[in-house]
């Protein structure tokens, strides 16, 4: 990290600490305005970032947050996965809406390609692991999105199978590629009984997609450059991550994660910046926990509990609708997060929820399955699986709070609960959330 009192503009990283769907994209929102540029460095389609201004709702899935600002540079980094015609209906939309999406808007030409045979892999891989059946998330599905992301992010290590955003501006290339490309898909999704894979015609697809890449050319370039030009420039730049860092391919609860380093760590390979340029580390946290799809959960309340935070928290996916699983606050794991990802400050997300229980149960250490008790998040799905939440019980509040407007106007019995996160974890928390919209946002610090 680099020393924060240092002259010149800071550069600033969010990052969920938990699985996902923490509220990163309203901290984005709220600290573009303190940034130049706004960078996304990993994920793809599969992650959703839902922003509340005034009455609008925003629901942004590949193009960055800072979008919203008209005065920003945005950034779409190599580290992501892009789907071109997701990318064309999110631009659309954003300008039926009267936002301006034009020169504002960057893309690396670096960045990967989601084809529509990915998306039939990754149904079709879900489909065998299920059983066949697409509502399963046992045996050997992981529980995707099904928006093709892993089998993009596995064409990226295969090498020879994959496309950059640069070759859908080369068509005479790109034809010559997915001429070469499509048998084997085909070959894959045969293997694995999908009906479509016949229906891979590559001059079909390199008619189609030299047609989207013309769409998208007055975005796309060398980012890597750009972005050290900015720098050079004075400019700040904002790392916006997406998914979380429990879903770290590396660092999370494997198998059952993304397909791509969605913690800091994930920043230099997904930007071409080196993480020395950072200083501050916004880590965002729900004052539970959620998780969507299939994996471990160790405090999981499939009962009247989780169900009731799932109807205040309207947890339900940006991206599929699907309900969230929800479940008491595991420090134990945002413990581990927020050591990965070098965090500096909280941003304490949905603290409204909570008001009306009469007591909450936060989960400080796991009893693993030879008995031993620890405090070490265990970074393996099959681990994970068997341990048990050691619980503490703290008094809960029954004032609404969703209009608050400071830290210290809290009820007595919330400031507690934001008090024990501090001491649990040892981070300072700089913002505390209460409710969508911009507004009910306690800045602490």
């Amino acid at each position: 990290m680099t020393d924060p009192s240092r002259s010149g503009p800071r550069h600033t990283a969010i990052v969920g600490l938990q699985w996902g769907d923490e509220g990163k994209g309203k901290i984005v929102d709220l600290l573009t305005a303190e940034h130049d540029v706004i960078v996304r460095y990993n994920g793809g389609a599969n992650a959703g970032h839902t922003i509340v201004v005034g009455e609008e709702r925003y629901a942004l899935h590949l193009i960055p947050a800072g979008i919203l600002y008209p005065d920003k540079t945005c950034i779409v980094g190599n580290g992501v996965v892009v789907d071109p015609v997701k990318l064309a209906e999110e631009i659309d939309g954003l300008r039926e809406r009267g936002i301006d999406v034009g020169g504002n808007l960057r893309i690396s030409d670096r960045a990967h390609v989601v084809m529509p045979y990915h998306q039939l892999l990754d149904a079709a891989r879900e489909d065998c692991g299920a059983g066949g059946d697409p509502s399963a998330s046992s045996g050997g599905a992981i529980g995707t999105t099904r928006r093709g992301i892993g089998p993009a992010y596995a064409d990226k290590v295969y090498r020879s199978t994959a496309l950059r955003m640069g070759e859908l501006l080369d068509e005479p290339r790109l034809r010559r590629r997915l001429r070469a490309i499509c048998p084997l898909e085909s070959a894959q999704l045969a293997a694995l009984g999908a009906h479509d894979a016949a229906k891979l015609d590559p001059d079909a697809l390199a008619d189609e997609y030299a047609e989207r890449g013309r769409r998208l050319a007055p975005h796309v370039t060398d980012t890597t450059w750009l972005l050290h030009d900015l720098l050079a420039d004075g400019r700040s730049i904002l790392f916006e991550g997406a998914n979380a860092c429990l879903l770290d391919v590396d660092h999370g609860t494997y198998p059952y994660v993304t397909s791509s380093n969605s913690s800091t760590l994930g920043i230099a390979p997904g930007t071409g910046v080196p993480m020395t340029c950072l200083d501050r580390v916004v880590g965002i946290m729900k004052t539970y926990a959620t998780r969507v799809g299939a994996g471990p959960f160790p405090t999981e309340q499939d009962n009247e509990t989780g169900e009731r935070i799932r109807e205040r928290g309207r947890e339900y996916g940006t991206t599929t609708g699907r309900p969230r699983r929800c479940g008491w606050l595991d420090l134990v794991a945002v413990r581990y997060s927020a050591m990965i990802c070098g965090v500096t400050g909280l941003a304490c997300m949905l603290l409204d929820v909570l008001s009306g229980f009469d007591e909450l149960r936060v989960c400080t250490h796991y009893r693993l399955a030879d008995g031993t008790v620890t405090d070490r998040f265990v970074p393996d799905a099959d681990q994970l699986d068997a341990v048990e939440p050691i619980y503490e019980t703290l008094p809960g509040w029954s004032e609404e709070i969703d209009e608050t407007t400071g830290r210290d106007d809290l009820p007595p019995n919330a400031k507690r609960y934001l008090a024990f996160i501090e001491e649990k974890l040892q981070v300072p928390i700089e913002i505390v959330s209460v409710g969508p919209r911009r507004a009910q946002t306690l800045l602490t610090v």
